[in-house]
């Protein structure tokens, strides 16, 4: 496994950049055929993409991937652990990836979008394949290092970074595909349908599989990894 493992890192990196790539593609037509001015505004579109958590998440998993691979195979003939900055960096990639895939398959995946806004094979990377791969990883990848519980903190930082960032910008832009005076990337973020205390609600829900996952991802860890000498 510590052979093969390295390369199946980065195939599934590039996979999860692909998968990125053909839904940006099809984001950017569908803009560049809008007949109204904030659907063909360009600037807010691409910026909404990486605003959606799932794309956010994708890319940590993406780049976790490939620097995890590229260092094994930098390092292949040590039996070293990875390093500590990139065991914290791998658990809040973990933890992100597979909360995205628990998320959106319970709670997102009857919604229905318009015909034609989805790449089908790139949504399913996106939400399933790439969540399962970055599980995979948790509980087979050679060369783990344990880590504190410290790190369940770090991995909460960018989720509430996130959720700031998105409800402070929502009524700052107007929505592309229906011309609303605000955008939400997902519909439990929106006070306009929930209210505020339902959007809270929501917001602790969530912060709770986040919590909950990133101890998981954690506990893996202690379980399998090396642990720095004393």
């Amino acid at each position: 496994m510590t052979t093969w493992w390295p390369y199946a890192r980065l195939a599934a990196s590039v996979l999860a950049v692909a998968a990125i790539v053909a839904q940006l593609v099809r984001t950017l037509e569908i803009a560049l055929a809008s007949e109204t001015a904030w659907g063909a505004h360009l600037p807010t579109v691409f910026v909404n993409f990486f605003s959606f958590f799932t794309i956010l998440s994708n890319v940590l998993a993406a780049a976790a991937l490939a620097i995890g691979g590229i260092w094994a195979l930098a390092n292949r003939r040590t039996a070293s652990p990875e390093p500590g900055w990139f065991a914290v960096f791998l658990v809040c990639a973990s933890t992100y990836a597979i909360v995205t895939g628990v998320v959106y398959n319970t709670l997102l995946r009857g919604i229905e979008l318009p015909q034609g806004s989805t790449v089908p094979w790139s949504n399913e990377v996106l939400h399933v394949v790439v969540p399962l791969i970055m599980l995979l990883d948790l509980l087979f990848a050679p060369r783990r290092r344990a880590l504190g519980w410290g790190a369940v903190g770090v991995a909460a930082i960018f989720p509430i970074v996130w959720v700031a960032y998105t409800l402070i910008r929502a009524n700052l832009v107007i929505s592309p595909s229906t011309g609303e005076p605000w955008w939400y990337p997902y519909p439990f973020l929106n006070p306009h349908r929930y209210g505020y205390g339902g959007v809270a609600l929501w917001v602790l829900l969530i912060a709770a599989i986040i919590m909950a996952t990133a101890a998981l991802v954690v506990w893996v860890g202690r379980r399998r990894g090396t642990r720095d000498p004393a």
